[in-house]
């Protein structure tokens, strides 16, 4: 695959990091390429798209399979320098005639999953292939009908080779997405490490569970705080939002698409950083504020001394340890402090809060009262 105007190796400014192709791109690429196929007879290889901000890729072709009726073309995507699941993935399309009025019909092949819950931008049981990328393949169904003298009305089956295997690392089945993955893309490009299909991720399993009707949701740091979630309230998994790192994400969200309830959950020390105004919570990001730390200590009844020791304790596992041993509930003040930020990120939004700290075993280590 080639890469849009500036070259193979044109790199994001001040990163150095390569930019990709989203499923979307490489979708649209697949569609414009089987049916310039199917109407004239020949593959265009590599296939020129524009994407929705005016960028002009070209995309070199790994299939090219015509046959009476129908023609398939396929991309192999590349995700850049981002650590995309789908990077390295056959994106196919096939494209076959339909009769006259019935415009661009869209269906889901092998890999590509189902919608199967209400509160997504797509309607129960259509392909998962979103707003955009659907509106970019008929732009280009369109501009090739032009070209050589199509109707336009063209059955667009998408398929990714090994989808439905490589969805189960994502979060298509809690979603209610089954069968493979979703086509996405609003831009077209892969902007590494911009964690935006996480993010976006996360507002679809907020919009999931409010079509459900869900009011009690929880934004867990990982699997072991989901489990905890799981065994205090007995949420179902439709409830539970994997946050990681994306506390913010969370809050900003839930701020304008209001639950009742808003449950945070996740270790001790990444919740520290939230406590501490932090809304992302990656290492590379954010950092366990030891001072911040001490001063909640003192707050709890540490005298000198022990505030001291947290103040230049090796992690914030370590302090909270130390205060244990002394009967400081630190754990609970953190609770309490990332509840008091949360609730200053949601602007007076009708949610209530509570926050969970658990260790590395998810032994619960502190909790806030819900406010």
């Amino acid at each position: 695959m080639s890469e849009a105007k500036g070259g193979r190796s044109a790199q994001l400014k001040h990163t150095g990091l390569r930019p990709g192709w989203t499923t979307g791109a490489c979708a649209t690429a697949a569609a414009t390429a089987a049916y310039t196929a199917l109407l004239s007879g020949d593959f265009p290889d590599p296939v020129t798209i524009t994407l929705p901000k005016g960028q002009t890729p070209a995309f070199a072709l790994a299939v090219e399979e015509l046959v009476e009726g129908q023609a398939t073309a396929g991309v192999v995507k590349d995700a850049g320098d981002d650590p995309d699941v789908t990077h390295g993935a056959l994106v196919r399309v096939t494209a076959r005639h339909l009769s006259p009025g019935a415009g661009v019909v869209f269906k889901a092949g092998p890999g590509v999953g189902t919608v199967t819950l209400p509160g997504l931008p797509l309607d129960v049981g259509e392909p998962a292939i979103n707003p955009v990328p659907r509106q970019m393949i008929r732009e280009h169904i369109a501009r090739v009908a032009a070209e050589h003298g199509g109707t336009g009305d063209v059955e667009i089956t998408v398929s990714v080779d090994h989808g439905e295997e490589i969805a189960r690392s994502t979060w298509n089945p809690r979603l209610g997405i089954l069968g493979g993955l979703s086509i996405l893309g609003t831009t077209g490009i892969v902007v590494p490490y911009s964690c935006s299909a996480w993010i976006d991720s996360i507002r679809r399993g907020v919009d999931v569970a409010r079509a459900a009707g869900h009011t009690h949701v929880a934004g867990c740091t990982g699997s072991t705080s989901e489990k905890t979630v799981v065994t205090e309230y007995g949420l179902p998994e439709i409830a539970l939002l994997d946050m990681g790192d994306f506390a913010g994400a969370v809050l900003k969200y839930v701020r304008r698409h209001p639950v009742d309830r808003l449950t945070v959950c996740g270790g001790f020390a990444k919740l520290s950083k939230l406590a501490a105004g932090h809304l992302d919570l990656h290492s590379a990001r954010s950092r366990v504020d030891k001072p911040f730390l001490a001063s909640l200590a003192r707050r709890g009844g540490a005298d000198e001394a022990l505030a001291a020791e947290v103040e230049v304790a090796n992690t914030g596992l370590a302090a909270l340890q130390l205060c244990q041993a002394r009967g400081v509930p630190l754990g609970d003040l953190v609770a309490v402090a990332a509840r008091d930020e949360a609730l200053s990120v949601l602007r007076g939004a009708p949610v209530a809060v509570d926050v969970i700290c658990i260790d590395r075993a998810g032994t619960v280590v502190g909790r806030s009262s819900v406010r």
